[in-house]
């Protein structure tokens, strides 16, 4: 077994002694602490980044082993949150598991990347405050209903778990139906999700939010989520995504 460095805490038990990416079977040995279960193939595919990004919106230059810096466009924009943290690029062995996660019904790949999100918290530093409340971005009843579950929820449950801090699937809601951001021109994407939620203020007053979501793109639907956070109350809202696209702001 090759642990996936750094996961601390209630991370996820071992499914027998397969990979828990592509299933090939793998030697392990007991351990006292809960560990991710990876072949040496997959390990080596699913390594986190940890440099040559913006520290504020996730964008990431070519070179993966320069600092963190602040782009320009953060400094002349700054994106509606304080915080964030990210586990790698949507690309590769990271992007067939969320797709075969999220499209193809391979719900035994939740438990990897539950573990994922709680990887990428920790790698982040964990942000100088601890939230009040893990917030998944919410789908609409009716992209729920066709999907059966909602990604953004599964992803926040462990980590919920693992800061010891509540999940509060439901103080934030779509108003209406919105088609797929995928595909859409920036500029259509912002007007897609434009109040397009709906927050609880009596629950999201005074709190600092962790919003929570699989992917993000250019952040139109992060903004506009964390918009109707501040708006109704909340002291600071910080994002947590798996996966951040190599192209989009």
């Amino acid at each position: 077994m090759i642990p996936m460095s750094g996961v601390r805490g209630a991370v996820l038990s071992l499914l027998g002694s397969r990979c828990q990416a592509c299933g090939a079977a793998v030697a392990w040995q007991a351990d006292a602490h809960l560990r991710i279960c990876l072949c040496p193939d997959c390990h080596s595919r699913l390594l986190p980044r940890q440099g040559g990004y913006c520290p504020l919106c996730g964008e990431m230059v070519v070179d993966a082993t320069a600092a963190p810096l602040v782009c320009g466009q953060c400094r002349r924009d700054p994106p509606p949150w304080s915080n964030l943290a990210f586990y790698g690029p949507y690309e590769g062995l990271l992007r067939e598991l969320l797709t075969g996660f999220k499209f193809n019904n391979r719900l035994g790949l939740g438990r990897l990347l539950q573990a994922l999100s709680v990887e990428a918290y920790h790698l982040h530093g964990g942000f100088q405050e601890q939230p009040d409340a893990v917030v998944p971005v919410p789908l609409h009843a009716r992209r729920l209903v066709a999907r059966g579950f909602n990604q953004s929820l599964e992803m926040g449950r462990l980590l919920a778990h693992e800061m010891l801090i509540p999940l509060k699937p439901g103080v934030l809601a779509r108003r209406r139906h919105t088609p797929p951001q995928a595909g859409l021109p920036a500029r259509e994407r912002r007007q897609n999700v434009h109040n397009a939620f709906w927050a609880d203020e009596v629950a999201i007053q005074g709190r600092r939010i962790l919003l929570v979501d699989d992917i993000m793109t250019t952040g139109g639907t992060m903004r506009e989520c964390a918009r109707t956070l501040q708006r109704s109350g909340a002291a600071d809202v910080s994002v947590l995504v798996i996966a951040r696209t190599t192209s989009g702001g």
